[in-house]
């Protein structure tokens, strides 16, 4: 069902199968012996076959809007209605993404026009568009990315309440969103998937330290930040490894280095004033989307390096060989030469002293970015 099918029809290798079934999640238990029920919001079944995982949910059925799972901002709370394969379809977001396959027959199963919209290319959502968007912000942003990533094309009726309605994302739980942000910008879309929230109003709710661009809702987006995206979708597709460190270093450098500036003109040292830059944009961003620490901690250090990156004189300066954020950071002053050619001699000058020097891998380490583990004492017992 749902993504798995839509991706069949496309001609592109599903990443996993969602299964949907008539039978009760205590039913699903019943049958196989390897599952777990998980879920409070809505049940679901993780069935284990084999070394596989499969996702076992039962059919929804549509809520009754006199309950109580709803807020006065329309979003759903509870979701634990059982119903039809019908019921279900008409429950999702988009009609893409709401068809079934029957694996007996082979036959698909279309409710809602979903198999017509795909083969012209159109995203359209099921029901009242502002209903729904509210129900669900994130719904948002999956529009953005759906665009991006498959190349359709919303109706009229599923775009054009978009940019009035993005204020809604503020709602959204920050790590639910910093988990959106990945699947913009880290699938091998990231180029497209900002542009498509330029296009849709929505890249200034979702970054709102950035300086505002031309538009409703838009954002100023300079060279670094293009380049950053092209590299990381050539990344994904030659299937190296991408980090969310990187990406928020390249998306939130233009308000850090701008305010790095301004300290340093009021008498801050370099690194004093990248410092205090760096604390201010991550705590800003953190109000909308959180950065795990174990990322943002990277991030700083890839920022915090362009300024030590600036002392070439006498000998300390060998020491940043062997920072364990070199490479990353050396990386992320190749993307900044990209948009200010005077960082060029600077480039060549680290470009070289890299010449004949084995640079510690960061990605070797278990958790890249994760202090290590202290080192924990046996009390001793007290004398006597």
């Amino acid at each position: 069902m749902g993504g798995s099918v839509r991706d069949l029809l496309l001609g592109k290798a599903p990443k996993d199968f969602d299964v949907a079934t008539s039978a009760t999640p205590e039913e699903v238990q019943d049958v196989f012996p390897r599952c777990r029920l998980i879920g409070r919001r809505f049940r679901l079944a993780h069935v284990r076959k084999g070394g596989a995982l499969i996702e076992v949910a039962t059919f929804r059925g549509v809520s009754d809007p006199d309950d109580d799972r709803e807020q006065s901002s329309g979003r759903i709370l509870r979701d634990n209605v059982f119903g039809t394969m019908e019921e279900d379809a008409l429950r999702r977001d988009f009609t893409i993404n709401a068809l079934f396959l029957d694996p007996v027959s082979g036959e698909i199963r279309d409710y809602v026009g979903g198999y017509r919209d795909l083969a012209n290319r159109r995203l359209r959502l099921i029901g009242d568009p502002d209903v729904r968007y509210r129900e669900d912000p994130v719904r948002l942003l999956r529009a953005a990315r759906f665009a991006a990533k498959l190349g359709v094309e919303p109706d009229d009726e599923t775009a054009r309440g978009i940019p009035e309605l993005a204020p809604l994302l503020e709602d959204v739980p920050p790590a639910r969103l910093f988990e959106e942000i990945c699947k913009l910008f880290m699938t091998g879309h990231g180029m497209r998937s900002m542009e498509a929230l330029q296009r849709f109003g929505l890249s200034a709710t979702l970054f709102p330290g950035l300086r505002r661009g031309t538009g409703r809702g838009k954002v100023q987006v300079g060279a670094l930040l293009r380049h950053a995206l092209e590299n990381t979708d050539e990344r994904v597709r030659a299937a190296k490894p991408v980090t969310p460190a990187f990406l928020f270093a390249a998306l939130l450098w233009a308000p850090v280095e701008a305010r790095a500036r301004e300290y340093v003109e009021g008498g801050d040292s370099d690194y004093a004033a990248m410092m205090r830059a760096a604390e201010e944009a991550l705590a800003v961003q953190a109000r909308r989307t959180s950065i795990p620490r174990r990322f943002s901690a990277v991030t700083r250090q890839i920022w915090m390096m362009q300024a030590r990156f600036t002392k070439t004189r006498g000998k300390r300066w060998k020491r940043l060989l062997s920072e364990e954020r070199f490479r990353a950071s050396y990386d992320f002053l190749l993307l900044r030469a990209r948009e200010d050619a005077a960082l060029e001699p600077l480039c060549a000058f680290w470009t070289e002293a890299q010449e004949g020097v084995e640079l510690p891998v960061a990605e070797s380490r278990p958790e890249a970015g994760r202090s290590r583990p202290r080192r924990r004492y046996r009390r001793r017992a007290p004398a006597g």
